[in-house]
Protein backbone atom coordinates (compact mmCIF):
# COMPACT_ATOMS: atom_id res chain seq x y z
CA UNK A 1 0.00 0.00 0.00
CA UNK A 2 1.05 3.58 -0.58
CA UNK A 3 3.32 4.73 2.31
CA UNK A 4 2.46 8.36 1.49
CA UNK A 5 -1.12 7.81 2.69
CA UNK A 6 -0.09 5.84 5.79
CA UNK A 7 -2.20 7.46 8.54
CA UNK A 8 -0.27 6.19 11.55
CA UNK A 9 2.06 8.60 13.34
CA UNK A 10 4.58 7.19 15.81
CA UNK A 11 6.63 10.01 17.29
CA UNK A 12 7.37 11.90 20.49
CA UNK A 13 4.17 13.82 21.21
CA UNK A 14 2.93 13.38 17.63
CA UNK A 15 -0.90 13.46 17.56
CA UNK A 16 -2.38 10.13 16.48
CA UNK A 17 -5.00 10.14 13.73
CA UNK A 18 -7.56 8.90 16.26
CA UNK A 19 -7.27 9.95 19.92
CA UNK A 20 -9.24 7.01 21.24
CA UNK A 21 -10.29 6.27 24.79
CA UNK A 22 -9.55 9.64 26.41
CA UNK A 23 -12.87 11.51 26.01
CA UNK A 24 -13.93 11.12 29.65
CA UNK A 25 -10.73 12.70 30.95
CA UNK A 26 -10.92 15.53 28.42
CA UNK A 27 -14.43 16.26 29.66
CA UNK A 28 -13.26 16.19 33.29
CA UNK A 29 -10.59 18.77 32.48
CA UNK A 30 -13.03 20.91 30.48
CA UNK A 31 -15.37 21.07 33.47
CA UNK A 32 -12.51 21.94 35.85
CA UNK A 33 -11.28 24.75 33.60
CA UNK A 34 -14.74 26.21 33.13
CA UNK A 35 -15.30 26.19 36.91
CA UNK A 36 -11.97 27.99 37.30
CA UNK A 37 -13.04 30.66 34.81
CA UNK A 38 -16.23 31.23 36.84
CA UNK A 39 -14.34 31.49 40.14
CA UNK A 40 -15.75 28.23 41.49
CA UNK A 41 -13.68 25.85 43.64
CA UNK A 42 -11.83 23.22 41.65
CA UNK A 43 -8.66 21.17 41.76
CA UNK A 44 -5.69 21.31 39.44
CA UNK A 45 -5.12 18.10 37.51
CA UNK A 46 -1.89 16.14 37.19
CA UNK A 47 -1.94 13.18 34.82
CA UNK A 48 0.51 10.43 35.71
CA UNK A 49 1.56 7.41 33.68
CA UNK A 50 4.38 5.48 32.08
CA UNK A 51 6.15 6.47 28.89
CA UNK A 52 4.19 5.81 25.71
CA UNK A 53 0.68 6.22 27.11
CA UNK A 54 0.10 9.51 25.30
CA UNK A 55 0.32 12.05 28.13
CA UNK A 56 1.97 14.70 25.96
CA UNK A 57 -0.53 14.27 23.13
CA UNK A 58 -3.40 14.47 25.60
CA UNK A 59 -1.95 17.57 27.26
CA UNK A 60 -1.68 19.32 23.88
CA UNK A 61 -5.23 18.36 22.91
CA UNK A 62 -6.52 19.70 26.23
CA UNK A 63 -4.70 22.93 25.58
CA UNK A 64 -6.31 23.19 22.13
CA UNK A 65 -9.69 22.62 23.80
CA UNK A 66 -8.98 25.34 26.37
CA UNK A 67 -7.84 27.92 23.81
CA UNK A 68 -10.86 27.16 21.62
CA UNK A 69 -13.13 27.99 24.57
CA UNK A 70 -11.48 31.38 25.09
CA UNK A 71 -9.13 30.52 27.94
CA UNK A 72 -5.54 31.74 28.03
CA UNK A 73 -2.81 29.17 28.41
CA UNK A 74 0.92 28.62 28.62
CA UNK A 75 2.59 25.40 27.49
CA UNK A 76 5.79 24.32 29.20
CA UNK A 77 7.97 21.22 29.15
CA UNK A 78 10.18 20.87 32.21
CA UNK A 79 13.56 19.57 31.02
CA UNK A 80 16.18 18.11 33.31
CA UNK A 81 18.57 20.69 34.69
CA UNK A 82 16.38 23.80 34.15
CA UNK A 83 14.76 25.75 36.95
CA UNK A 84 11.02 26.31 37.18
CA UNK A 85 11.39 30.13 37.15
CA UNK A 86 13.47 29.91 33.97
CA UNK A 87 10.88 27.90 32.03
CA UNK A 88 7.86 29.69 33.50
CA UNK A 89 8.85 33.36 33.19
CA UNK A 90 9.02 33.66 29.35
CA UNK A 91 5.68 31.91 28.90
CA UNK A 92 3.98 34.07 31.54
CA UNK A 93 5.29 37.14 29.72
CA UNK A 94 3.64 36.01 26.48
CA UNK A 95 0.36 35.30 28.26
CA UNK A 96 0.38 38.71 29.96
CA UNK A 97 1.09 40.52 26.71
CA UNK A 98 -1.99 38.80 25.25
CA UNK A 99 -4.06 39.78 28.29
CA UNK A 100 -2.84 43.39 28.07
CA UNK A 101 -4.65 43.71 24.73
CA UNK A 102 -7.96 43.30 26.58
CA UNK A 103 -9.24 46.74 27.54
CA UNK A 104 -10.69 45.62 30.89
CA UNK A 105 -7.53 43.70 31.84
CA UNK A 106 -4.91 46.08 30.42
CA UNK A 107 -3.89 47.82 33.65
CA UNK A 108 -3.87 44.58 35.64
CA UNK A 109 -1.80 42.79 32.99
CA UNK A 110 0.73 45.63 32.94
CA UNK A 111 1.01 45.47 36.72
CA UNK A 112 1.65 41.73 36.46
CA UNK A 113 4.33 42.42 33.84
CA UNK A 114 5.98 44.80 36.31
CA UNK A 115 5.75 42.01 38.87
CA UNK A 116 7.37 39.63 36.39
CA UNK A 117 10.26 42.07 35.92
CA UNK A 118 10.83 42.20 39.68
CA UNK A 119 10.47 38.42 39.92
CA UNK A 120 13.13 37.78 37.26
CA UNK A 121 15.60 40.34 38.62
CA UNK A 122 15.24 39.23 42.24
CA UNK A 123 15.70 35.52 41.45
CA UNK A 124 18.38 35.88 38.79
CA UNK A 125 21.15 35.47 41.36
CA UNK A 126 19.81 32.11 42.57
CA UNK A 127 18.45 30.83 39.26
CA UNK A 128 20.99 32.03 36.75
CA UNK A 129 19.23 30.36 33.81
CA UNK A 130 16.37 32.91 33.88
CA UNK A 131 16.23 34.73 30.55
CA UNK A 132 13.13 36.80 29.85
CA UNK A 133 12.38 40.05 28.06
CA UNK A 134 11.30 42.84 30.39
CA UNK A 135 8.58 45.12 29.05
CA UNK A 136 8.24 47.32 32.15
CA UNK A 137 10.34 48.39 35.11
CA UNK A 138 9.72 46.44 38.32
CA UNK A 139 7.14 47.64 40.83
CA UNK A 140 8.90 47.81 44.20
CA UNK A 141 7.50 45.27 46.62
CA UNK A 142 5.73 43.15 44.01
CA UNK A 143 7.17 39.62 43.66
CA UNK A 144 10.72 40.89 44.23
CA UNK A 145 11.75 39.47 47.62
CA UNK A 146 14.16 36.95 46.10
CA UNK A 147 12.29 34.07 47.77
CA UNK A 148 10.68 31.79 45.18
CA UNK A 149 7.81 30.61 47.36
CA UNK A 150 6.66 34.13 48.25
CA UNK A 151 7.45 35.73 44.89
CA UNK A 152 5.73 33.09 42.75
CA UNK A 153 2.64 33.38 44.94
CA UNK A 154 2.51 37.16 44.46
CA UNK A 155 3.19 36.87 40.73
CA UNK A 156 0.47 34.30 40.04
CA UNK A 157 -2.00 36.35 42.09
CA UNK A 158 -1.23 39.36 39.87
CA UNK A 159 -1.60 37.22 36.75
CA UNK A 160 -4.86 35.81 38.08
CA UNK A 161 -6.23 39.31 38.69
CA UNK A 162 -5.56 40.19 35.05
CA UNK A 163 -7.25 37.02 33.81
CA UNK A 164 -10.20 37.69 36.11
CA UNK A 165 -10.68 41.18 34.71
CA UNK A 166 -10.64 39.73 31.18
CA UNK A 167 -13.35 37.21 32.10
CA UNK A 168 -11.05 34.29 31.38
CA UNK A 169 -8.62 31.99 33.18
CA UNK A 170 -4.93 31.23 32.83
CA UNK A 171 -4.15 27.52 32.48
CA UNK A 172 -0.60 26.30 33.02
CA UNK A 173 -0.01 23.19 30.91
CA UNK A 174 3.24 21.62 32.15
CA UNK A 175 4.73 18.39 30.81
CA UNK A 176 7.47 16.24 32.42
CA UNK A 177 6.70 17.81 35.79
CA UNK A 178 8.67 15.10 37.62
CA UNK A 179 11.89 16.85 36.57
CA UNK A 180 11.10 19.96 38.67
CA UNK A 181 13.02 19.94 41.95
CA UNK A 182 10.86 19.41 45.04
CA UNK A 183 11.73 22.82 46.54
CA UNK A 184 10.44 24.48 43.37
CA UNK A 185 7.40 22.18 43.28
CA UNK A 186 6.63 23.33 46.80
CA UNK A 187 6.67 26.96 45.65
CA UNK A 188 4.35 26.16 42.75
CA UNK A 189 1.94 24.28 45.01
CA UNK A 190 1.88 27.17 47.49
CA UNK A 191 1.18 29.69 44.73
CA UNK A 192 -1.65 27.60 43.26
CA UNK A 193 -3.09 27.06 46.72
CA UNK A 194 -3.15 30.80 47.36
CA UNK A 195 -4.82 31.44 43.99
CA UNK A 196 -7.47 28.83 44.86
CA UNK A 197 -8.08 30.47 48.25
CA UNK A 198 -8.49 33.88 46.59
CA UNK A 199 -10.67 32.40 43.80
CA UNK A 200 -8.16 33.63 41.25
CA UNK A 201 -8.64 31.91 37.87
CA UNK A 202 -5.23 30.22 37.66
CA UNK A 203 -5.03 26.44 37.37
CA UNK A 204 -2.46 23.78 36.50
CA UNK A 205 -2.93 20.85 34.15
CA UNK A 206 0.25 18.82 34.26
CA UNK A 207 1.67 15.47 33.26
CA UNK A 208 4.50 13.33 34.55
CA UNK A 209 5.77 9.90 35.42
CA UNK A 210 4.09 7.95 38.25
CA UNK A 211 6.59 9.13 40.87
CA UNK A 212 5.11 12.62 40.53
CA UNK A 213 2.41 11.80 43.09
CA UNK A 214 5.00 11.08 45.76
CA UNK A 215 7.09 14.11 44.81
CA UNK A 216 4.10 16.43 45.19
CA UNK A 217 3.23 14.91 48.56
CA UNK A 218 6.77 15.31 49.83
CA UNK A 219 6.91 18.89 48.57
CA UNK A 220 3.69 19.87 50.39
CA UNK A 221 1.67 17.55 52.58
CA UNK A 222 -1.63 19.10 51.46
CA UNK A 223 -0.94 18.51 47.76
CA UNK A 224 -3.29 15.52 47.69
CA UNK A 225 -6.17 17.85 48.59
CA UNK A 226 -5.21 20.43 45.97
CA UNK A 227 -4.74 18.12 42.98
CA UNK A 228 -6.44 15.22 41.25
CA UNK A 229 -4.06 12.59 39.90
CA UNK A 230 -5.78 10.66 37.10
CA UNK A 231 -3.69 7.70 36.00
CA UNK A 232 -3.15 7.36 32.27
CA UNK A 233 -2.54 3.75 31.27
CA UNK A 234 -2.94 1.46 28.27
CA UNK A 235 -6.12 1.86 26.27
CA UNK A 236 -9.11 -0.38 26.77
CA UNK A 237 -9.44 -3.18 24.21
CA UNK A 238 -12.26 -1.31 22.47
CA UNK A 239 -10.28 1.94 22.29
CA UNK A 240 -7.13 0.15 21.11
CA UNK A 241 -9.05 -1.48 18.26
CA UNK A 242 -10.56 1.89 17.31
CA UNK A 243 -7.10 3.52 17.31
CA UNK A 244 -6.06 1.05 14.59
CA UNK A 245 -9.24 0.38 12.59
CA UNK A 246 -10.62 3.91 12.22
CA UNK A 247 -7.54 5.56 10.66
CA UNK A 248 -7.20 2.59 8.31
CA UNK A 249 -10.87 2.54 7.32
CA UNK A 250 -10.78 6.30 6.73
CA UNK A 251 -8.27 5.47 3.98
CA UNK A 252 -10.43 2.62 2.65
CA UNK A 253 -8.27 -0.11 4.21
CA UNK A 254 -9.54 -3.00 6.35
CA UNK A 255 -7.69 -5.23 8.79
CA UNK A 256 -8.45 -8.89 9.48
CA UNK A 257 -9.73 -9.71 12.96
CA UNK A 258 -6.81 -12.03 13.80
CA UNK A 259 -4.33 -9.41 12.54
CA UNK A 260 -5.92 -6.81 14.79
CA UNK A 261 -5.79 -9.16 17.78
CA UNK A 262 -2.10 -9.78 17.14
CA UNK A 263 -1.40 -6.02 17.17
CA UNK A 264 -3.32 -5.66 20.44
CA UNK A 265 -1.31 -8.51 21.93
CA UNK A 266 2.08 -7.24 20.76
CA UNK A 267 1.55 -3.62 21.82
CA UNK A 268 -0.11 -4.33 25.20
CA UNK A 269 -2.52 -1.57 24.09
CA UNK A 270 -0.01 1.25 24.71
CA UNK A 271 -0.86 4.16 22.36
CA UNK A 272 2.68 4.81 21.13
CA UNK A 273 3.23 1.14 20.28
CA UNK A 274 -0.13 0.94 18.52
CA UNK A 275 1.02 3.71 16.20
CA UNK A 276 4.35 1.95 15.59
CA UNK A 277 2.71 -1.37 14.73
CA UNK A 278 0.02 0.32 12.65
CA UNK A 279 2.64 2.16 10.60
CA UNK A 280 4.72 -0.92 9.87
CA UNK A 281 1.73 -3.17 9.18
CA UNK A 282 0.51 -0.62 6.62
CA UNK A 283 3.92 -0.41 4.96
CA UNK A 284 4.30 -4.22 4.80
CA UNK A 285 0.83 -5.00 3.42
CA UNK A 286 0.50 -5.23 -0.36
CA UNK A 287 -3.22 -4.53 -0.36
CA UNK A 288 -6.32 -4.38 1.85
CA UNK A 289 -7.10 -6.19 4.08
CA UNK A 290 -4.05 -6.25 6.33
CA UNK A 291 -3.48 -9.86 7.37
CA UNK A 292 -1.94 -11.58 10.37
CA UNK A 293 1.04 -12.52 8.16
CA UNK A 294 1.52 -8.82 7.42
CA UNK A 295 1.49 -8.07 11.15
CA UNK A 296 4.02 -10.80 11.92
CA UNK A 297 6.44 -9.34 9.38
CA UNK A 298 5.67 -5.82 10.58
CA UNK A 299 6.41 -6.80 14.17
CA UNK A 300 10.06 -7.44 13.30
CA UNK A 301 10.36 -3.98 11.75
CA UNK A 302 8.45 -2.33 14.63
CA UNK A 303 10.70 -3.86 17.29
CA UNK A 304 13.80 -2.82 15.33
CA UNK A 305 12.48 0.75 15.03
CA UNK A 306 11.79 0.90 18.77
CA UNK A 307 15.24 -0.47 19.56
CA UNK A 308 16.88 2.18 17.40
CA UNK A 309 14.93 5.15 18.75
CA UNK A 310 12.36 4.92 21.55
CA UNK A 311 14.41 2.52 23.67
CA UNK A 312 17.93 3.33 22.51
CA UNK A 313 17.87 7.06 23.33
CA UNK A 314 17.08 6.16 26.94
CA UNK A 315 19.64 3.34 27.11
CA UNK A 316 22.43 5.59 25.82
CA UNK A 317 21.98 7.99 28.78
CA UNK A 318 22.83 5.26 31.29
CA UNK A 319 26.11 4.55 33.04
CA UNK A 320 27.47 0.97 32.93
CA UNK A 321 26.32 0.42 36.53
CA UNK A 322 22.82 1.65 35.70
CA UNK A 323 22.66 -0.64 32.67
CA UNK A 324 23.60 -3.62 34.83
CA UNK A 325 20.90 -2.69 37.34
CA UNK A 326 18.22 -2.51 34.64
CA UNK A 327 19.49 -5.72 33.06
CA UNK A 328 19.12 -7.47 36.41
CA UNK A 329 15.58 -6.10 36.67
CA UNK A 330 14.76 -7.36 33.19
CA UNK A 331 15.87 -10.88 34.08
CA UNK A 332 12.85 -11.10 36.37
CA UNK A 333 10.38 -9.77 33.79
CA UNK A 334 8.40 -6.54 33.41
CA UNK A 335 7.99 -6.02 37.16
CA UNK A 336 7.72 -4.21 39.45
CA UNK A 337 10.29 -6.08 41.53
CA UNK A 338 11.50 -6.02 45.10
CA UNK A 339 14.75 -4.10 45.44
CA UNK A 340 16.16 -7.01 47.43
CA UNK A 341 15.52 -9.40 44.55
CA UNK A 342 17.38 -7.10 42.15
CA UNK A 343 20.29 -6.87 44.60
CA UNK A 344 20.40 -10.67 44.83
CA UNK A 345 20.63 -10.87 41.03
CA UNK A 346 23.69 -8.61 41.17
CA UNK A 347 25.23 -10.23 44.24
CA UNK A 348 25.13 -6.91 46.11
CA UNK A 349 23.54 -5.50 49.24
CA UNK A 350 20.41 -3.41 48.79
CA UNK A 351 21.99 -0.44 50.56
CA UNK A 352 24.99 -0.41 48.21
CA UNK A 353 22.65 -0.15 45.21
CA UNK A 354 20.62 2.72 46.65
CA UNK A 355 22.55 5.49 44.85
CA UNK A 356 22.21 3.72 41.48
CA UNK A 357 18.48 3.24 42.00
CA UNK A 358 18.09 6.91 42.95
CA UNK A 359 19.96 7.99 39.82
CA UNK A 360 17.65 5.86 37.68
CA UNK A 361 14.62 7.43 39.36
CA UNK A 362 16.05 10.92 38.72
CA UNK A 363 16.58 10.04 35.06
CA UNK A 364 12.98 8.86 34.79
CA UNK A 365 13.94 5.26 34.02
CA UNK A 366 12.38 3.57 37.06
CA UNK A 367 9.91 4.43 39.78
CA UNK A 368 8.81 3.02 43.11
CA UNK A 369 5.15 1.88 43.12
CA UNK A 370 5.47 1.12 46.85
CA UNK A 371 8.21 1.02 49.45
CA UNK A 372 10.96 -1.36 48.39
CA UNK A 373 9.56 -1.97 44.90
CA UNK A 374 11.10 -0.83 41.61
CA UNK A 375 9.37 -0.76 38.23
CA UNK A 376 10.27 0.34 34.72
CA UNK A 377 8.78 3.64 33.55
CA UNK A 378 9.12 2.51 29.92
CA UNK A 379 6.80 -0.35 28.89
CA UNK A 380 8.51 -3.37 27.26
CA UNK A 381 11.92 -2.09 28.37
CA UNK A 382 12.67 -5.41 30.05
CA UNK A 383 12.48 -7.13 26.65
CA UNK A 384 14.74 -4.48 25.12
CA UNK A 385 17.35 -4.91 27.87
CA UNK A 386 17.48 -8.65 27.24
CA UNK A 387 17.91 -8.02 23.51
CA UNK A 388 20.64 -5.41 23.81
CA UNK A 389 22.53 -7.17 26.63
CA UNK A 390 22.09 -10.86 25.81
CA UNK A 391 23.80 -13.71 27.62
CA UNK A 392 25.35 -13.49 31.07
CA UNK A 393 28.26 -11.10 30.51
CA UNK A 394 26.40 -8.37 32.41
CA UNK A 395 26.76 -10.42 35.61
CA UNK A 396 30.54 -10.07 35.59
Amino acid sequence: MDPVTNPFAPGAGTPPPELAGRDDLRETVRIALERTRRGLPTKSILMVGLRGVGKTVLLDRMRDDAEASGLHSVRIEAPEGRSLPAILAPQLRLALIRLSRNEQAKDFARRALRGLAGFAKALKLKYQDIEVGLDFDPEPGLADNGDLEHDLQALLEAVGAAAQQAGTALVLFVDELQYVEEEQLAALITALHRCAQRRMPVVLVGAGLPQLRGQMGRAKSYAERLFDFPEIGPLSEEAARLAITKPASDQGVQIDADALERIIQQTRRYPYFLQEWGKHAWDVAKASPITRTDVEVASIAAVAALDESFFRVRFDRLTPAEKRYLRAMSERGPGPHRSGDIADMLGRKVTSLGPIRNQLISKGMVWSPSHGDTGFTVPLFDEFMRRIMPGDDWRA
